[in-house]
């Protein structure tokens, strides 16, 4: 049931935990009254102030890493736009009635982003619990000897895990950094292929090591005939980036001397069964003669190619899909279908990222490509696939990679 006239401006002073809303530059919105008592402070103490003009660390304890841990936890939150929990932190408080004087205080902090009406990250809703009285009273009771030592050995460990969590997250970058570059390296650029053109497209995940797996690849055939192809490996980083790689090397070979996209698709399946880290791939290849003015196609498990027609018409080209790569424990023939199109018409394929989404059913994602194709329909390609990633794909970016390639017929 859905009640309209909510005043959600008094369910948030009344929620019982402490929560403030900053923006992403980190400045105090709002604080409701529970964030006000833990803190001790003012509803005009805080709001419209800097995060950490208000609260700064201890500058007597030169082993604080309070703020330094917060800040990092919130950046990534508005990077991101995915939830950040916290390990356990000390972070002293000033005294508001004793200034210079410094209460140690230990806090259990979430950071969630709050989006506006775009979808990119609005606002960070803050959310700390404070567990100083527990921690002091279970370090008073009988004696609280034994009880002080495992509270100093849990602040101590979570200090640790939040050490190390930092350092993964740093060497992930650097991997993904690397694997980046190196994908970079291997892709075709954007030009000419023979004396057509095509807008080629890669955009990265956000926020996920799940990287550097998408490939594109265009090649020049005899008898004014080209090539398409993308696909996607399973898998993340440079690993992933390696086998894309090979698979996409293969491929370009192999639909250079197959008969047809399907035997090209048969010759890497097969090859695909030697790489490591190759099973599960999904790929998909088009031959466009464009003297006879079709297109043959053949997929391993991926998302259809679309054919917009002059007219605005779209025709999803889902009628040769195969199992992906090595999915089968015998080998095979794929299969293959052919469809025309008509002198002013585009191609579009693409990987997942552009069109599936969580807890969403992917035709759902195809319709919504579907509408953005017809609305654009005289637009060149240059300039649809920017538009196609600029209204697909969420402000805060995607969970996955994708990979775009436009063809213009």
């Amino acid at each position: 049931m859905k009640y309209s006239g909510i005043d959600y401006e008094a369910v948030f002073q009344v929620l019982p935990g402490a929560v403030a809303l900053l923006t992403t530059d980190l400045v105090y919105v709002d604080v409701n009254e529970a964030f006000l008592r833990v803190s001790r402070r003012t509803h005009d103490q805080l709001v419209g102030r800097y995060l950490f003009d208000a609260f700064p660390d201890n500058p007597d304890d030169p082993t604080a890493t309070g703020r330094r841990n917060l800040e990092m936890s919130l950046r990534r939150v508005a990077d991101t736009g995915e939830r950040d929990a916290m390990a356990l932190q000390r972070y002293d408080v000033q005294n508001p009635d004793r200034p210079g004087e410094w209460e140690e205080r230990y806090w259990s902090p979430v950071n969630v982003p709050v989006p506006g009406p775009d979808g990119r990250v609005a606002l960070l809703l803050h959310r700390v619990e404070d567990v100083t009285e527990l921690i002091r009273a279970r370090g008073g009771h009988n004696g609280g000897d034994r009880a002080r030592v495992l509270e100093a050995d849990l602040y101590t460990r979570a200090r640790e895990l939040q050490e190390v969590n930092e350092r993964l997250r740093q060497a992930h970058a650097r991997e993904r950094e690397v694997a980046l570059s190196l994908q970079a390296a291997m892709l075709p650029a954007s030009g000419p292929v023979g004396r057509r053109r095509a807008a080629v497209r890669y955009r990265p995940a956000v926020g996920s090591l799940n990287v550097c797996g998408d490939w594109y690849d265009l090649a020049e055939l005899t008898g004014d005939r080209i090539a398409v192809a993308v696909g996607d490996v399973v898998g993340h980083g440079l690993n992933a980036a390696g086998v894309m790689g090979q698979l996409r090397s293969a491929l370009s070979a192999a639909v250079r001397v197959a008969d047809g996209p399907a035997a090209a698709l048969d010759a890497l399946g097969l090859y695909a069964r030697s790489v490591d880290g190759a099973e599960s791939t999904t790929a998909v290849q088009v031959v466009v003669d464009y003297t006879g003015h079709t297109l043959t196609y053949s997929s391993a498990g991926h998302p259809p190619p679309a054919l917009l027609h002059g007219d605005g018409a779209i025709e999803f080209l889902d009628q040769a899909t195969d199992p992906p790569l090595g999915a089968r424990p015998e080998h095979v023939a794929r299969p293959q279908a052919d469809t025309a199109f008509t002198e002013g018409a585009t191609l579009v394929l693409y990987t997942d990222g552009l069109v599936e989404r969580r807890r969403e059913d992917i035709d759902t994602g195809l319709r919504r490509l579907a509408d953005c194709l017809t609305r654009h329909r005289s637009a060149d390609a240059e300039t649809l696939a920017d538009t196609l990633l600029r209204e697909l794909i969420p402000p805060n970016g995607n969970s996955d990679d994708t990979a775009l390639v436009i063809v213009g017929l």
